[in-house]
């Protein structure tokens, strides 16, 4: 009987040979990418599922499967994707500038990531400081003194929250009493007492923000003013406006608070394979209206502001499709 079957599968195989056609067992199993994104409580973890939701229903076409991973932020996934850990990571637009040049005073000072590529850019972000009302913060300077997350280490808010206070003349390792915990862990710690006030850098609505704000201890957002010269040092930061009415009925706040920002921006390594990248590119262009739909934060976009703020070079994967679609030349 044993001899018989070993026959019968020998013949097929013969068969199948001849006839060209590849047994469907045979198939390449589809290559795992891995996206970090950064705290669940953030837009960059949304992000990352909205991109693998709308390419992994095409896994079958470009034998790839995107999953997404929670992480410390846009330090790690650089320095994770650098190392061939993830594949893909949403990053700061300022650490992707720091990190490809190696910029003094960052954490690649020196150490120029050459091997960093750019897909395309995502939502704005703006750097957002909530503060408790009964501490009495009515501006950056009234922090002195006080307890103030400004994000973990790994995290791009936390240089973000360092370079607001620095131009105002504030240090922050012996002005203030400086906590460094993940973004998830602020809002409560804001309403337990334990913090006074808390910077993190996001897309809005936020759940974070949300969080904190639906607490019972009263808090508002905090208006972040910076002189021009900041802008002509750091050419990454934008002015922008954080949403507050409409998205955040609960903070104290009659209208928007003025602060600035910088763009979500999705990135790879030069070693990932051209195919991949264009696979993920073209089925985030191609299905624009549904990325859109996915989160509030993205009804900003357009085709043609993803591609700014983009201070790597292109991946050619990506190159590859916007000369397709007539992005670019």
């Amino acid at each position: 009987m044993r001899k018989a079957t070993i026959f019968v599968v020998a013949l097929a195989v013969v068969a199948l040979a001849v006839t060209g056609i590849t047994p469907v067992a045979a198939t390449a199993a589809p290559k795992y990418l891995t996206i970090g994104t950064g705290g669940v409580t953030g837009v960059y973890y949304p992000t990352g599922g909205a991109i693998a939701r709308i390419v992994n229903k095409k896994r079958d076409v470009y034998n790839m499967r995107l999953t997404v991973e929670s992480t410390g932020g846009s330090v790690f996934n650089i320095n994770a994707i650098m190392q061939g850990d993830l594949e893909f990571g949403v990053v700061q637009s300022d650490r992707q500038y720091q990190a490809f040049n190696g910029s003094p005073d960052s954490e690649w000072a020196g150490k120029p990531q050459k091997n960093l590529r750019a897909l395309f850019a995502v939502h704005p972000e703006s750097i957002t400081l909530l503060a408790a009302v009964d501490a009495g913060i009515n501006s950056v300077m009234d922090l002195k003194g006080k307890r103030v997350n400004i994000g973990n280490p790994g995290s791009g808010q936390r240089q973000n929250s360092i370079d607001v206070l620095t131009a105002l003349g504030i240090d922050y390792e012996k002005d203030i009493q400086a906590e460094s915990l993940k973004a998830a862990e602020a809002p409560g710690m804001l309403q337990d007492g334990r913090l006074d006030a808390f910077f993190y850098t996001v897309g809005h609505p936020s759940g974070a923000f949300k969080e904190a704000t639906s607490g019972v201890r009263e808090v508002k957002f905090i208006e972040i003013k910076l002189p021009d010269s900041f802008y002509k040092k750091f050419s990454y930061y934008a002015p922008s406006v954080v949403p507050v009415l409409g998205n955040y009925p609960g903070a104290a706040n009659k209208s928007d608070v003025a602060s600035f920002g910088v763009k979500a921006t999705f990135v790879t390594s030069s070693k990932v394979k051209d195919k991949y990248v264009y696979g993920v590119v073209k089925e985030i262009f191609e299905n624009f209206d549904e990325l859109k739909s996915l989160h509030p934060a993205y009804s900003v976009l357009t085709k043609e502001n993803m591609l700014e703020g983009l201070s790597a070079p292109l991946h050619p994967g990506a190159e590859k499709y916007y000369k397709e679609a007539g992005m670019m030349k």
